[in-house]
Protein backbone atom coordinates (compact mmCIF):
# COMPACT_ATOMS: atom_id res chain seq x y z
CA UNK A 1 0.00 0.00 0.00
CA UNK A 2 0.86 3.55 -0.32
CA UNK A 3 -0.11 6.88 0.19
CA UNK A 4 -2.45 6.97 -2.97
CA UNK A 5 -3.56 3.27 -2.54
CA UNK A 6 -4.96 4.36 1.18
CA UNK A 7 -6.76 7.27 -0.63
CA UNK A 8 -8.21 5.51 -3.26
CA UNK A 9 -10.02 3.52 -0.53
CA UNK A 10 -11.12 5.81 2.12
CA UNK A 11 -12.31 8.67 -0.73
CA UNK A 12 -14.95 6.37 -1.25
CA UNK A 13 -15.91 5.59 1.79
CA UNK A 14 -19.16 7.03 3.27
CA UNK A 15 -18.53 9.22 6.29
CA UNK A 16 -20.36 12.09 6.74
CA UNK A 17 -19.66 13.89 10.74
CA UNK A 18 -21.10 11.68 13.50
CA UNK A 19 -21.11 8.58 11.01
CA UNK A 20 -17.30 7.99 10.38
CA UNK A 21 -17.97 4.39 11.75
CA UNK A 22 -16.68 3.00 8.23
CA UNK A 23 -13.37 5.03 7.66
CA UNK A 24 -12.60 4.54 11.48
CA UNK A 25 -12.55 0.89 11.06
CA UNK A 26 -10.72 1.13 7.85
CA UNK A 27 -8.08 2.77 9.58
CA UNK A 28 -8.47 0.65 12.79
CA UNK A 29 -7.48 -2.16 10.21
CA UNK A 30 -4.61 -0.88 9.00
CA UNK A 31 -2.90 0.90 12.03
CA UNK A 32 -3.29 -2.19 14.27
CA UNK A 33 -0.69 -3.88 11.72
CA UNK A 34 1.97 -1.95 13.28
CA UNK A 35 0.79 0.37 16.40
CA UNK A 36 1.54 -0.88 19.97
CA UNK A 37 -1.38 0.15 21.06
CA UNK A 38 -5.21 1.03 19.41
CA UNK A 39 -8.23 2.04 21.13
CA UNK A 40 -11.09 4.23 20.79
CA UNK A 41 -12.18 6.95 23.04
CA UNK A 42 -15.66 7.41 24.16
CA UNK A 43 -16.31 10.64 21.49
CA UNK A 44 -15.30 8.08 18.64
CA UNK A 45 -11.69 9.14 17.85
CA UNK A 46 -9.43 6.49 17.03
CA UNK A 47 -6.02 6.61 18.74
CA UNK A 48 -3.06 4.80 17.83
CA UNK A 49 -0.18 4.57 19.81
CA UNK A 50 3.30 3.85 18.83
CA UNK A 51 6.78 4.47 20.77
CA UNK A 52 7.67 4.15 24.64
CA UNK A 53 10.29 6.80 25.09
CA UNK A 54 10.68 10.39 24.07
CA UNK A 55 7.84 13.71 23.41
CA UNK A 56 4.39 12.84 22.68
CA UNK A 57 3.72 13.90 19.25
CA UNK A 58 -0.04 13.57 18.22
CA UNK A 59 -0.91 13.34 14.89
CA UNK A 60 -4.46 14.37 14.29
CA UNK A 61 -6.69 14.01 11.35
CA UNK A 62 -10.74 14.15 11.11
CA UNK A 63 -12.44 11.14 9.35
CA UNK A 64 -15.63 12.88 8.36
CA UNK A 65 -16.85 14.40 5.44
CA UNK A 66 -19.20 17.08 4.60
CA UNK A 67 -23.14 15.49 3.74
CA UNK A 68 -26.96 15.53 4.48
CA UNK A 69 -29.41 13.80 6.61
CA UNK A 70 -32.92 13.43 6.20
CA UNK A 71 -35.01 15.71 8.62
CA UNK A 72 -38.39 15.31 6.66
CA UNK A 73 -40.25 12.55 4.41
CA UNK A 74 -43.19 14.15 2.53
CA UNK A 75 -46.65 12.39 1.66
CA UNK A 76 -45.34 11.84 -1.75
CA UNK A 77 -42.10 10.31 -0.58
CA UNK A 78 -39.34 13.53 -0.86
CA UNK A 79 -37.01 13.75 1.43
CA UNK A 80 -36.28 17.19 2.61
CA UNK A 81 -32.53 17.77 4.53
CA UNK A 82 -30.22 19.96 6.49
CA UNK A 83 -26.73 20.71 5.81
CA UNK A 84 -23.68 18.48 7.92
CA UNK A 85 -21.31 20.72 7.76
CA UNK A 86 -20.36 23.81 5.09
CA UNK A 87 -21.94 23.30 1.83
CA UNK A 88 -22.42 26.05 -0.34
CA UNK A 89 -26.10 25.70 -2.00
CA UNK A 90 -24.99 26.36 -6.13
CA UNK A 91 -23.21 22.79 -5.73
CA UNK A 92 -25.87 21.05 -4.41
CA UNK A 93 -28.84 21.46 -6.77
CA UNK A 94 -28.62 18.24 -9.68
CA UNK A 95 -26.16 15.93 -7.50
CA UNK A 96 -26.62 12.14 -6.49
CA UNK A 97 -26.21 11.48 -3.38
CA UNK A 98 -26.03 7.76 -1.19
CA UNK A 99 -28.82 7.60 0.87
CA UNK A 100 -27.17 5.39 3.87
CA UNK A 101 -30.42 3.53 5.34
CA UNK A 102 -31.32 1.02 7.38
CA UNK A 103 -32.02 -1.62 5.35
CA UNK A 104 -28.67 -0.38 2.86
CA UNK A 105 -27.66 2.34 0.44
CA UNK A 106 -29.90 3.75 -2.40
CA UNK A 107 -29.11 6.20 -4.82
CA UNK A 108 -31.08 10.01 -4.40
CA UNK A 109 -31.08 13.09 -6.75
CA UNK A 110 -31.59 16.66 -5.75
CA UNK A 111 -33.86 18.00 -7.58
CA UNK A 112 -36.17 21.46 -7.55
CA UNK A 113 -38.51 23.47 -9.20
CA UNK A 114 -38.06 23.12 -13.06
CA UNK A 115 -36.74 26.01 -14.23
CA UNK A 116 -39.45 26.35 -17.17
CA UNK A 117 -42.14 26.85 -14.51
CA UNK A 118 -39.84 29.40 -12.98
CA UNK A 119 -40.58 33.05 -13.47
CA UNK A 120 -37.70 35.52 -14.49
CA UNK A 121 -37.38 37.17 -10.80
CA UNK A 122 -36.56 33.38 -9.77
CA UNK A 123 -34.38 31.87 -12.98
CA UNK A 124 -32.12 34.85 -11.85
CA UNK A 125 -31.80 34.26 -8.43
CA UNK A 126 -29.44 30.61 -6.71
CA UNK A 127 -31.69 28.12 -5.52
CA UNK A 128 -31.85 27.59 -1.67
CA UNK A 129 -31.16 24.14 0.13
CA UNK A 130 -34.34 24.55 1.69
CA UNK A 131 -36.50 24.63 -2.01
CA UNK A 132 -34.77 21.40 -3.04
CA UNK A 133 -35.57 18.14 -2.22
CA UNK A 134 -34.51 14.02 -2.43
CA UNK A 135 -35.83 11.73 -4.56
CA UNK A 136 -35.54 7.98 -4.05
CA UNK A 137 -37.64 6.82 -6.31
CA UNK A 138 -40.77 6.45 -3.87
CA UNK A 139 -43.92 7.15 -4.58
CA UNK A 140 -45.01 7.81 -0.93
CA UNK A 141 -43.65 8.12 2.34
CA UNK A 142 -45.13 4.46 2.97
CA UNK A 143 -42.65 3.31 0.23
CA UNK A 144 -39.75 5.76 1.40
CA UNK A 145 -40.08 4.01 5.15
CA UNK A 146 -40.04 0.63 3.53
CA UNK A 147 -36.93 1.48 1.76
CA UNK A 148 -35.19 2.10 5.26
CA UNK A 149 -34.83 5.46 5.06
CA UNK A 150 -36.22 7.70 8.49
CA UNK A 151 -35.55 11.19 10.22
CA UNK A 152 -32.12 11.27 10.79
CA UNK A 153 -30.69 8.87 8.09
CA UNK A 154 -27.18 10.07 6.85
CA UNK A 155 -26.25 10.84 3.21
CA UNK A 156 -23.16 11.21 1.35
CA UNK A 157 -22.62 12.52 -2.50
CA UNK A 158 -21.97 10.17 -5.31
CA UNK A 159 -19.00 10.52 -7.21
CA UNK A 160 -16.42 8.14 -8.39
CA UNK A 161 -12.16 8.15 -7.71
CA UNK A 162 -10.78 9.34 -11.34
CA UNK A 163 -7.66 10.62 -12.19
CA UNK A 164 -7.04 14.16 -14.56
CA UNK A 165 -4.09 13.84 -17.00
CA UNK A 166 -1.38 11.75 -15.47
CA UNK A 167 -0.13 13.73 -12.42
CA UNK A 168 -3.78 14.68 -10.55
CA UNK A 169 -6.82 13.12 -8.57
CA UNK A 170 -10.22 13.68 -8.10
CA UNK A 171 -13.10 13.06 -5.86
CA UNK A 172 -15.34 13.71 -2.92
CA UNK A 173 -13.86 13.93 0.55
CA UNK A 174 -10.40 14.60 -0.16
CA UNK A 175 -11.03 17.25 2.60
CA UNK A 176 -9.93 14.67 4.87
CA UNK A 177 -9.23 11.75 3.82
CA UNK A 178 -5.96 13.01 2.24
CA UNK A 179 -4.71 13.64 5.75
CA UNK A 180 -5.95 9.97 6.73
CA UNK A 181 -4.09 8.42 4.02
CA UNK A 182 -0.86 10.34 5.05
CA UNK A 183 -1.60 9.27 8.54
CA UNK A 184 -1.62 5.81 7.82
CA UNK A 185 1.35 5.43 5.20
CA UNK A 186 3.09 7.72 7.59
CA UNK A 187 2.53 5.25 10.21
CA UNK A 188 3.49 2.57 7.92
CA UNK A 189 6.95 4.13 7.28
CA UNK A 190 7.70 5.06 10.69
CA UNK A 191 7.53 1.68 11.79
CA UNK A 192 8.80 -0.47 9.11
CA UNK A 193 12.44 1.86 9.15
CA UNK A 194 12.91 1.97 12.91
CA UNK A 195 11.65 -2.04 12.85
CA UNK A 196 15.10 -2.62 15.01
CA UNK A 197 15.29 0.13 17.25
CA UNK A 198 12.45 1.64 17.67
CA UNK A 199 11.78 5.48 17.52
CA UNK A 200 12.65 8.35 19.27
CA UNK A 201 8.79 9.79 20.05
CA UNK A 202 5.37 8.61 21.35
CA UNK A 203 3.64 8.75 17.84
CA UNK A 204 -0.01 8.92 18.95
CA UNK A 205 -1.67 8.97 15.43
CA UNK A 206 -5.50 10.15 15.60
CA UNK A 207 -8.24 9.78 13.71
CA UNK A 208 -10.81 12.71 14.79
CA UNK A 209 -14.71 12.93 14.38
CA UNK A 210 -17.10 15.94 13.63
CA UNK A 211 -14.44 17.91 12.63
CA UNK A 212 -16.64 19.91 10.04
CA UNK A 213 -19.19 20.61 12.64
CA UNK A 214 -16.94 22.44 15.01
CA UNK A 215 -13.32 20.30 15.50
CA UNK A 216 -15.62 18.27 18.18
CA UNK A 217 -13.18 14.79 18.62
CA UNK A 218 -10.00 17.17 18.55
CA UNK A 219 -10.80 18.58 21.94
CA UNK A 220 -11.62 15.36 23.67
CA UNK A 221 -8.77 13.48 22.30
CA UNK A 222 -5.86 16.26 22.70
CA UNK A 223 -7.10 16.57 25.82
CA UNK A 224 -6.92 13.06 27.08
CA UNK A 225 -3.32 12.58 25.26
CA UNK A 226 -1.63 15.43 26.16
CA UNK A 227 0.36 15.72 24.12
CA UNK A 228 4.06 18.13 24.06
CA UNK A 229 3.83 19.06 20.69
CA UNK A 230 0.73 18.25 18.32
CA UNK A 231 0.20 18.56 14.31
CA UNK A 232 -3.36 18.74 12.20
CA UNK A 233 -3.11 17.03 8.76
CA UNK A 234 -5.74 18.65 6.55
CA UNK A 235 -6.44 20.06 3.16
CA UNK A 236 -6.14 23.74 1.80
CA UNK A 237 -7.74 26.18 -0.88
CA UNK A 238 -5.72 26.62 -3.71
CA UNK A 239 -5.78 29.83 -5.53
CA UNK A 240 -4.23 29.00 -8.94
CA UNK A 241 -7.47 28.54 -10.90
CA UNK A 242 -10.39 31.15 -12.48
CA UNK A 243 -12.18 32.68 -9.93
CA UNK A 244 -9.71 33.04 -7.63
CA UNK A 245 -6.79 35.17 -7.02
CA UNK A 246 -3.45 33.66 -5.77
CA UNK A 247 -3.14 37.15 -3.61
CA UNK A 248 -6.28 35.76 -1.80
CA UNK A 249 -5.17 32.07 -1.43
CA UNK A 250 -1.24 32.07 -2.50
CA UNK A 251 -1.32 28.31 -2.82
CA UNK A 252 -0.37 26.12 -5.66
CA UNK A 253 -0.84 23.02 -7.03
CA UNK A 254 2.13 20.97 -7.51
CA UNK A 255 4.65 23.05 -4.72
CA UNK A 256 4.38 20.76 -2.13
CA UNK A 257 2.82 20.34 1.40
CA UNK A 258 1.62 23.82 3.15
CA UNK A 259 2.74 24.53 6.45
CA UNK A 260 0.49 26.99 7.84
CA UNK A 261 1.71 30.35 9.75
CA UNK A 262 -1.73 31.73 11.17
CA UNK A 263 -5.51 31.02 9.45
CA UNK A 264 -9.06 32.74 9.92
CA UNK A 265 -6.98 35.68 10.33
CA UNK A 266 -5.73 34.62 14.00
CA UNK A 267 -9.12 34.05 15.36
CA UNK A 268 -8.26 30.30 14.21
CA UNK A 269 -4.79 29.42 15.20
CA UNK A 270 -1.00 31.54 15.46
CA UNK A 271 1.13 28.36 15.33
CA UNK A 272 3.94 28.42 17.97
CA UNK A 273 7.28 29.58 17.23
CA UNK A 274 9.03 26.51 18.33
CA UNK A 275 6.64 24.47 15.86
CA UNK A 276 7.51 26.44 13.23
CA UNK A 277 11.19 26.85 14.27
CA UNK A 278 11.53 22.62 13.94
CA UNK A 279 9.55 22.76 10.65
CA UNK A 280 12.30 24.86 8.41
CA UNK A 281 15.13 23.27 10.27
CA UNK A 282 13.90 19.90 9.58
CA UNK A 283 13.41 20.69 5.95
CA UNK A 284 16.83 21.80 5.36
CA UNK A 285 19.59 20.25 3.14
CA UNK A 286 23.19 21.18 2.61
CA UNK A 287 23.51 20.78 -1.31
CA UNK A 288 27.71 22.41 -2.78
CA UNK A 289 27.78 24.42 0.48
CA UNK A 290 24.63 26.11 -0.12
CA UNK A 291 21.32 25.21 1.93
CA UNK A 292 18.33 23.93 0.16
CA UNK A 293 14.61 23.34 0.94
CA UNK A 294 14.54 18.68 0.69
CA UNK A 295 11.19 18.48 0.36
CA UNK A 296 9.28 21.98 -1.44
CA UNK A 297 6.98 23.19 0.38
CA UNK A 298 4.38 26.50 0.89
CA UNK A 299 3.55 28.66 3.77
CA UNK A 300 -0.24 30.81 4.38
CA UNK A 301 -1.26 32.92 5.93
CA UNK A 302 -4.97 32.69 5.89
CA UNK A 303 -8.24 34.53 6.57
CA UNK A 304 -11.13 31.84 6.27
CA UNK A 305 -11.69 28.82 7.47
CA UNK A 306 -9.18 26.63 10.21
CA UNK A 307 -8.56 22.73 11.45
CA UNK A 308 -8.51 20.72 14.43
CA UNK A 309 -5.59 22.38 15.18
CA UNK A 310 -7.72 25.60 16.49
CA UNK A 311 -9.11 23.12 19.06
CA UNK A 312 -5.78 21.19 20.28
CA UNK A 313 -3.93 24.14 20.80
CA UNK A 314 -6.52 25.34 23.54
CA UNK A 315 -6.36 22.13 24.92
CA UNK A 316 -5.51 22.12 29.01
CA UNK A 317 -2.86 25.00 29.42
CA UNK A 318 -2.13 25.10 25.71
CA UNK A 319 -0.79 22.36 23.45
CA UNK A 320 2.24 23.91 20.63
CA UNK A 321 0.82 23.03 17.14
CA UNK A 322 1.44 23.25 13.30
CA UNK A 323 -0.80 22.75 10.53
CA UNK A 324 0.29 20.64 7.82
CA UNK A 325 -1.90 20.23 4.75
CA UNK A 326 -2.40 18.91 1.38
CA UNK A 327 -3.44 21.58 -1.50
CA UNK A 328 -6.77 21.29 -3.22
CA UNK A 329 -8.85 22.49 -5.49
CA UNK A 330 -12.75 22.85 -5.08
CA UNK A 331 -13.15 21.74 -1.51
CA UNK A 332 -16.40 20.61 -0.28
CA UNK A 333 -17.80 19.79 -2.98
CA UNK A 334 -17.98 16.35 -4.63
CA UNK A 335 -15.02 16.84 -7.40
CA UNK A 336 -12.59 18.44 -5.18
CA UNK A 337 -8.65 17.68 -6.64
CA UNK A 338 -5.30 17.13 -5.17
CA UNK A 339 -1.93 16.15 -7.19
CA UNK A 340 -0.60 13.10 -6.32
CA UNK A 341 3.14 14.41 -5.62
CA UNK A 342 1.68 17.17 -3.10
CA UNK A 343 0.16 13.98 -1.11
CA UNK A 344 3.65 12.23 -1.29
CA UNK A 345 5.47 15.27 -0.34
CA UNK A 346 2.85 15.79 2.42
CA UNK A 347 3.64 12.03 4.18
CA UNK A 348 7.94 12.77 3.78
CA UNK A 349 7.13 15.91 5.40
CA UNK A 350 5.08 14.34 9.17
CA UNK A 351 7.59 11.67 8.81
CA UNK A 352 10.71 13.82 9.14
CA UNK A 353 8.59 15.80 11.83
CA UNK A 354 8.01 11.85 13.34
CA UNK A 355 12.00 11.27 12.98
CA UNK A 356 13.13 14.96 14.68
CA UNK A 357 10.56 16.07 16.86
CA UNK A 358 12.48 14.43 20.23
CA UNK A 359 15.12 17.29 19.02
CA UNK A 360 12.93 20.19 19.26
CA UNK A 361 10.33 18.76 22.30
Amino acid sequence: MSTLDYLKDLATEKGISGNEDNVRNYMRKELEKYADEIYEDNFGNLIAKKGTKGPKIMIATHMDEIGLMVKYIDDKGFLKFVKIGGINDQMLLNQKVVVHTTKGDIIGVLGSKPPHKMDESERNKLIKSDLMFIDVGASNREEAEAMGVEIGTPMSFRTDFDTLGDKRITCKSFDNRAGCAVLLEAMKQISESNEKDGIECQFYAVGTVQEEVGLKGAKTSAFGINPDVAFALDVTICGDHPGIKLEDAPVEMGKGPVITIADAAGRGILVSGKVLKMMREINKKVVEGKTETEIPVQYEVGDGGTTDATAIHLTRDGIPTGVVSVPSRYIHTPVEVIEIEDLENTTKLIIKCLENVHNYF
